[in-house]
């Protein structure tokens, strides 16, 4: 499950040592595993992508997954889950989503980055424990619960709220009219990818497609799908084309057309078929989520894809021909 690494390590002061390399390999992997890939190419091409948002951006990303890494390693996690990244993924998100509230150019959000990303570490065991005897994995469900909670109590700190942050960032709810041109589906659907990672750039959904395609031509296309049912059920139910354009239509049906089709559910015509519904349906639960955090101020994040993708696996079972169990 773990890439080998020599006890010996070389000589020549220009090789890093093996558990440096080890750490890194895990640490890429870690945000590799943002998109369920336990690929450290893949998380390389990620943090390029996340620098091309802002080099601050990338470096929240990084730090934010080394943190969370070292912290589960610390506490004595299971060393299998820290080397395939399974212990970096949410601190990374963790990390972002603060930066993006709050603001990155202030000391206050690292600080509080920081702590989150330790937080978050302990937050993902808990929910493993909690789902785990449900036979559902955790998904991005620690990220969501602290970076919500965060977000939710910062405005009552004056140390760590900044006017807002960079709201901008976020995935957030638009408005304005729905006709939907060339440009507005070819935005949407590359920044459908970049808005997993809390990015609005379009160059930067390109990149992060790059990753995929470098970890998983299968994943790529599977990803690729669900971005187009999302975008199509949010243009059929009349979202703003402000919205899709920005990736808001995409995100979370990237992320539940993955989960579904080759991650907790085998790879074949009916459960892609399976990603697919749920895709749309997470797509469309996007709005209803934000109406009800609106009262808070809190980001969507990937609440939508986190409640669908529950949902979906729980019924999966009731299904023998999806392979659930």
């Amino acid at each position: 499950m773990t890439d080998a690494v020599g006890a010996g390590g070389a000589a020549g002061g220009a090789v890093p040592p093996p558990r440096l390399r080890e750490f890194a390999a895990a640490v890429l992997r870690g945000q590799g595993q943002v998109t369920f890939l336990p690929s450290a190419a893949a998380g390389g091409v990620f943090c390029l992508a996340l620098t091309a948002a802002g080099w601050e951006y990338g470096l929240y990303g990084l730090a934010g997954t080394a943190v969370g890494t070292v912290t589960a390693r610390l506490l004595g996690a299971e060393r299998d889950r820290v080397s395939l990244g399974l212990e970096g993924f949410n601190a990374c998100l963790t990390a972002l989503g603060l930066a993006a509230v709050l603001g990155p150019h202030h000391l206050s959000t690292a600080l509080l980055a920081l702590a989150g990303c330790v937080v978050v570490t302990v937050v993902t065991a808990a929910a493993g424990n909690l789902l785990g005897p449900l036979g559902l994995p955790s998904l991005t469900l620690p990220f969501c619960l602290t970076a919500s909670a965060a977000a939710a109590a910062a405005p009552g700190f004056r140390r760590v709220w900044h006017q807002g942050g960079t709201p901008a960032a976020l995935p957030r709810p638009a408005a304005g009219p729905t006709a939907l041109g060339a440009e507005d589906l070819a935005r949407g659907f590359l920044s459908g990818f970049a808005q997993i990672f809390l990015a609005p750039q379009w160059y930067v959904g390109a990149l992060l497609l790059l990753g995929l395609l470098v970890a998983s031509r299968r994943a790529a296309a599977v990803a690729c799908l669900g971005n187009a049912a999302g975008i199509a059920t949010a243009w059929a139910l009349g979202a703003p084309a402000a919205g899709i354009a920005g990736g808001m239509a995409g995100y979370n049906a990237v992320l539940v057309a993955l989960a579904l089709c080759g991650v907790f559910l085998p790879a074949r015509a009916a459960t892609l078929a399976y990603a697919l519904l749920g895709a749309a349906a997470a797509t469309a639960a996007g709005p209803a989520v934000a109406a009800l955090l609106a009262p808070s101020g809190v980001p969507v994040f990937t609440w939508p894809f986190v409640l669908t993708t529950l949902v979906f696996l729980a019924a999966a079972r009731s299904f023998p021909r999806l392979g659930g169990s």
